[in-house]
């Protein structure tokens, strides 16, 4: 068990996730949008790494759909109509914290300087925030912001801003996330260790990222620092 200065976590599908059905929420965008499903929450999750640094949350998932509308031979121009929808349908504040999470921010702010690193926007992610009633947990917090130069993970820009607001050298410093493309990869380019929740998704499938640690669940946190 190791002793970090700092430790980080990832927001989405770390600490908290969505109470709404996926599934349900995408049907529901194809029907409001008047269009043929072509694609499932998990092509939208695999198109996730391929897609172009947004600088807001329309913007993203119109880059999504475009990207899962071209991957499925689907005219890409159905991704505007499809952005506005599924907007229209996401509740940010309808999150749950994941098992052990809770419990996992509790401890690793008694043992120090504790982080947020998310790939997401202030307003969105902040809203998640405030309805886990952890907004004020974090002794930093870095969004995406492209325009001030935090892009997303695994860039080392948010890894190093976090770890410059908390006095934090990489060595002495975890980051604990769900994605070994974004969470871990970032991690270990800075020379961080990484704690990678394994969601079950064949997440590993052509991918060379390997994480300090592997957790099936934030419960079991408490042995690895």
């Amino acid at each position: 068990m190791a002793a970090y200065d700092a430790i980080c976590f990832d927001l989405d599908s770390t600490l908290c996730e969505p109470t709404q059905d996926a599934a349900t929420v995408l049907e529901s965008t194809f029907e409001r949008a008047g269009l043929e499903p072509f694609c499932t929450p998990a092509d939208l999750r695999a198109a996730v790494p391929s897609l172009p640094t947004a600088e807001t949350d329309r913007e993203f998932y119109e880059h999504l759909f475009a990207e899962v509308a071209t991957r499925a031979d689907v005219d890409p121009a159905v991704s505007s109509a499809l952005a506005d929808r599924y907007l229209e349908l996401q509740d940010p504040t309808a999150v749950a914290f994941r098992p052990g999470a809770k419990a996992a921010l509790e401890y690793a702010r008694e043992r120090g300087q504790v982080g947020l690193i998310t790939n997401g926007g202030r307003p969105t992610q902040t809203q998640k925030l405030e309805a886990l009633d952890i907004a004020d947990a974090f002794d930093v917090c870095v969004f995406t912001e492209p325009s001030a130069g935090i892009y997303p993970k695994p860039s080392a820009a948010p890894f190093e801003y976090a770890l410059g607001e908390l006095g934090a050298t990489p060595d002495a410093a975890i980051h604990v996330g769900d994605s070994l493309h974004a969470d871990v990869a970032g991690a270990n380019a800075m020379g961080i260790d990484s704690a990678w929740i394994d969601l079950g998704r064949d997440d590993r499938d052509g991918v060379e990222h390997e994480p300090t640690y592997e957790l099936a669940s934030l419960e079991a946190f408490e042995t690895i620092v």
